[in-house]
């Protein structure tokens, strides 16, 4: 993580200033099942030691005065591992709906902003001698894909020693990748005032791709144009959700999961010559569907911020590296292979998108707001959002953690606004998929898990139906 880097970076402190809504909150949870409870001495030494060797896990956000500064990291004295690693035991069964129910409130609590901005909960007493570990994270920390480099700092390749870990190879994030969300857009009319005289970063950042144009006019306007295009699909101005029954929002969160066999999805992709970033979606389109049709309310498409990974190699495991790409995702499609060729279609025509490097240029505008200004402009534009989409790849193969090993991984983006977020995690063999729900828009969490289960079973019977006829 970049540690001499004192000030957030546009992007961070954006997502630090939103939560004056507490709609807007920006908690990335991730949830991992052990088979056992881990050694708790190692398993606190061992954190300990990671907080010495990533000093931002031992610092707090500051504000200055009046906002006449970025805000900044700033070092504490003291560290309390017995605020920020917790142990519990698990009521009632035991099984997992018992630990997504001690989680949803933790995605949902605020921070203490005068401490560290992670914590971590260990439920032990789990059905058959299983324990899992909820770890939570404040976006302006990390993004999701991010939280998993962390994560694998804690991790170990055998039960006794301790090894590095790597992520999956070949599993793309995203249209795409991690983590969340994000402005999804911002300009309306009334902001031209507050908004033209800050202008400057996103006009600096289009200097360099014009550069080259300016000894030719005609490529020059065309140019111009393309960006000036691209920047309006970006900040264009939404109001209302797209979906007739997931119009509200509110405060209570619950979390779901189901897992899908890694190679079935991808089967299911390959056959309509997609990639898992298209099953992922193709699924979440037949879930949707039947979701509404369920209720009677059939709709063509849903809106969707999927954040798309920036992250270069090297690039610290600290701070946000996305950008968000925010689309109609269509549920027209008569047959799940026309449903996956039209979203890869979608999401690769977004991944070339002139405005998608201009995302911390804009953050940059947006930090220079008043925060209530700022939270105003993104609260209305972010609950006008459906759903969160992301997908993030995880580990590749076993890893344990303090004697423990890790058999699953579920991450719950936070839906910052929009009615849900879905989560595709890969864990060795499985994807991991994690709903955090917001139960105001969703007042059915289960029939909503159902559903989306049952859109994933179609594209996993794809795969199969083609593996029989080859």
């Amino acid at each position: 993580m970049d540690t001499h880097a004192t000030r957030l970076t546009a992007a961070d402190a954006l997502l630090w200033d939103i939560e004056g809504d507490p709609c807007l909150r920006t908690t990335i949870v991730a949830v991992s099942i052990l088979d056992r409870s881990p050694d708790w001495k190692r398993l606190t030494r061992r954190i300990g030691d990671v907080c010495d060797a990533i000093p931002r896990l031992r610092q707090r956000v500051v504000e200055a005065p009046l906002r006449v500064t970025p805000p900044h990291w700033q070092t504490v004295e003291r560290v309390d591992l017995t605020y920020h690693l917790r142990r519990v035991q698990a009521p009632g069964r035991g099984d997992l709906r018992s630990v997504l129910d001690i989680a949803g409130p933790i995605a949902m609590s605020a921070f203490d902003r005068e401490r560290p901005l992670w914590e971590f909960t260990l439920v032990e007493g789990l059905q058959g001698g299983r324990a899992a570990l909820i770890q939570k994270f404040h976006h302006s920390l990390t993004d999701g894909v991010g939280a998993v480099k962390l994560a694998e700092l804690l991790l170990d390749r055998s039960r006794a020693g301790r090894h590095a870990r790597r992520t999956s190879p070949g599993t793309s994030s995203n249209a795409a990748s991690p983590g969340t969300h994000a402005p999804g857009s911002i300009l309306g009319p009334a902001l031209g005032p507050i908004l033209g005289p800050i202008l400057g970063p996103i006009l600096g950042s289009l200097v360099g791709p014009l550069a080259g144009s300016l000894l030719d006019p005609p490529r020059l306007l065309a140019t111009t144009t393309k960006q000036l295009r691209s920047i309006g699909k970006l900040l264009a101005p939404v109001t209302t959700p797209l979906s007739p029954v997931m119009t509200e929002r509110g405060l209570s969160r619950r979390l779901d999961t189901f897992d899908i066999s890694l190679d079935d999805m991808l089967a299911g992709a390959h056959a309509a010559g997609g990639t898992l970033n298209d099953a992922f979606l193709a699924g979440i389109a037949g879930g949707m569907q039947r979701y509404h049709d369920h209720h009677r309310a059939p709709v063509a498409g849903l809106r969707v911020t999927m954040p798309i990974n920036l992250r270069k190699p090297g690039d610290p495991a600290g701070s946000n590296h996305f950008a968000p790409a925010r689309f109609t995702l269509p549920m027209s499609a008569a047959n799940v292979t026309d449903r996956l060729g039209e979203i890869g279609e979608l999401t690769r025509s977004w991944r070339r998108e002139p405005a998608l490097p201009l995302a911390d240029a804009i953050a940059a505008v947006l930090t220079r707001l008043p925060r209530a200004a700022t939270i105003a402009v993104f609260g209305g534009m972010l609950k006008a959002v459906d759903f969160v989409a992301t997908n993030v790849p995880g580990l590749h193969d076993r890893a344990f953690l303090a004697g423990a090993e890790v058999v699953r991984q579920y991450a719950f983006a936070p839906p910052s606004g929009a009615g849900l977020s879905i989560a595709l995690l890969t864990h060795v063999d499985q994807c991991c998929v994690g709903l955090n729900v917001d139960t105001a828009a969703v007042p059915d969490p289960d029939v909503m898990t159902a559903c989306l289960r049952e859109g994933f079973d179609e594209v996993v019977a794809l795969g199969s139906a083609t593996c029989m006829t080859a």
